[in-house]
């Protein structure tokens, strides 16, 4: 018995020497398993997604600033013209005037017109057209229409001689107006062109004429047609108005064919009163 106990304890020894060695010598169920490729793969490295850029906010980015653009409002015009010549009539009502006659087909049809509507208007006459047409002239006066003195023979550039010519050129278209006219009243002078210089206007007051320029100029002389001088006019005009027409230097058909209705349209809006 003795020596089988010993064989016995001898065997139990070694079974447990035996088992502690198995245990000491495992590793993780996991590492063994990944290691024979039976268990899941390692988790992957994911790299962290980066920030997105930041997206400009309404609040943090600058708003463009809309500028507010007033509507343009017209220049204001003058109502002194170059070299202190006469622009505006001084009133809230408009003047008429005409320029280059008289002429013998036209100034007694625009005469006509302006007896029957009423009105009163300036003409601006040249010297050599007064010679050859007196009688028209003096139907000016006798009708109440104010005269203007406008050259002898529509020079261009008579503001740019001396003076003695500018006064001699003047004079001479006076002293023809008298003739057709005696005691004629002759209050303006007009450049032609509106080519004004400080020696012209100088000797015109000298003469006792004030220099008219003009506020309104539909360009009549290029012979638009009668829908566009009457527009022209009209978009033009303001309180105070000189406007500025043709009833001499040619074909002024349109002229008079835009007369009639301007001519209303100016009395109801502004009135039409006489320079004087």
């Amino acid at each position: 018995m003795t020596h089988r106990a010993a064989v016995i304890s001898a065997l139990v020894v070694l079974a447990l020497l035996v088992g502690g060695r198995w245990v000491l010598a495992r590793e993780p169920i996991e590492a063994i398993a990944t290691e024979q490729g039976l268990g899941p793969p390692p988790e992957a490295t994911v790299p962290s997604p980066s920030p997105p850029e930041p997206t400009p906010s309404a609040a943090s980015s600058p708003t463009p600033t809309a500028t507010a653009v007033s509507p343009k409002t017209p220049k204001p015009r003058s109502g002194i013209g170059p070299h202190d010549t006469r622009r505006l009539t001084g009133s809230r009502k408009v003047a008429l005037t005409f320029d280059d006659g008289p002429h013998p087909v036209w100034t007694p049809k625009v005469l006509d017109l302006l007896r029957r509507t009423g009105v009163k208007a300036t003409f601006c006459v040249v010297g050599t057209e007064v010679r050859a047409y007196p009688a028209l002239v003096a139907r000016m006066i006798r009708e109440g229409h104010t005269l203007c003195n406008h050259t002898w023979h529509h020079e261009l550039d008579l503001g740019t001689k001396p003076e003695p010519e500018i006064r001699a050129n003047l004079e001479a278209t006076n002293r023809e107006i008298r003739k057709a006219v005696p005691g004629a009243k002759i209050a303006f002078f007009r450049h032609p062109g509106g080519r004004w210089t400080p020696a012209a206007v100088k000797v015109s007051r000298e003469l006792g004429m004030t220099s008219l320029d003009w506020d309104v100029d539909p360009q009549d002389w290029k012979k638009p047609s009668a829908d566009a001088i009457r527009t022209r006019v009209i978009n033009q005009a303001r309180p105070g108005s000189i406007v500025l027409l043709h009833d001499g230097g040619g074909d002024r058909n349109g002229t008079l064919a835009a007369c009639p209705a301007m001519v209303e349209e100016l009395k109801r809006k502004y009135g039409i009163v006489l320079l004087r």
